[in-house]
């Protein structure tokens, strides 16, 4: 039975992947920061199988470090790595950017990717085996205005992935892109900073795609015969044509 570690599990994406592939019978370690949110979880799906969960930030690299070593023995054989765990905070020009707000995209979106990376990939690289998603999001295809530090996280996860690929293709790992449109989750009630009615204008007028839209292609690349390998996948709502260009009724 394969073990997959997924960051950022508890809301949204990372949620909904962790629920589908606890019903197909994966182990899964579910990462977070909030404790309760967690446990909840954990105990919610252990009724499908075996869970595990860690309290850490990726952004912090001794977090990282300490729960990734804190692992049982037997939960230490991480087969799949979903580099679901990230943030988008606030919308502003450059010249009036919040620079706590650069941060922690940056330090999330990117270190906190590498930081988790760096302590999976030794062993998967051992075993000739493995597989590592990566997040990224449209905003990577099309710089937009007053989006430009949160496009620039995710054209580095773009990059990153690629830098994967050529580095761990030859041990028989795969590693494979999302870049998910929009999606209806947290992630603009977050970039609002809790301003629920500036969020909600995010997904009015037309359908947008769920959490468990994205879980569903996590899956499908995950369950792929050993020999295919999908290198990246771009996911958008019908009504969305380019990150920038939304049709609403």
């Amino acid at each position: 039975m394969k073990t997959i570690l997924i960051t950022g599990a508890t809301s949204g994406i990372g949620k909904s992947t962790a629920e589908l592939f606890a019903k197909q019978g994966y182990r899964i370690i579910i990462c977070g920061r909030r404790t309760e949110v967690l446990e909840s979880l954990k105990t919610e799906l252990s009724q499908y199988t075996e869970m595990f969960s860690l309290k850490f930030d990726v952004r912090n690299l001794q977090e990282v470090e300490n729960a990734i070593n804190s692992l049982p023995e037997e939960w230490k054989s991480i087969d799949v790595l979903i580099n679901n765990a990230g943030n988008a905070h606030g919308l502003e020009p450059l010249s009036a950017g919040n620079t706590n707000d650069w941060d922690s995209m940056i330090d999330g979106n990117v270190k906190g990717l590498l930081y988790i990376s760096k302590m999976i990939i030794p062993a998967m690289k051992e075993r000739n085996s493995g597989h590592i998603v990566n997040i990224s999001s449209v905003a990577a295809r099309q710089t937009y205005v007053n989006g430009v530090v949160y496009c620039a996280t995710k054209k580095a996860v773009d990059v990153i992935s690629e830098g994967m690929r050529l580095e761990l293709t030859e041990f028989g790992i795969k590693v494979t892109n999302i870049q998910p449109g929009a999606v209806e989750t947290d992630f603009s009630l977050v970039r609002f900073k809790g301003d629920s009615e500036k969020a909600s204008t995010v997904y009015a007028g037309y359908e947008a795609l769920k959490a468990e839209d994205i879980a569903d292609a996590i899956a499908y690349c995950v369950n792929a015969p050993k020999h295919v390998s999908v290198s990246d996948m771009t996911i958008y709502p019908t009504a969305q044509a380019e990150p920038r260009t939304i049709y609403r009724k």
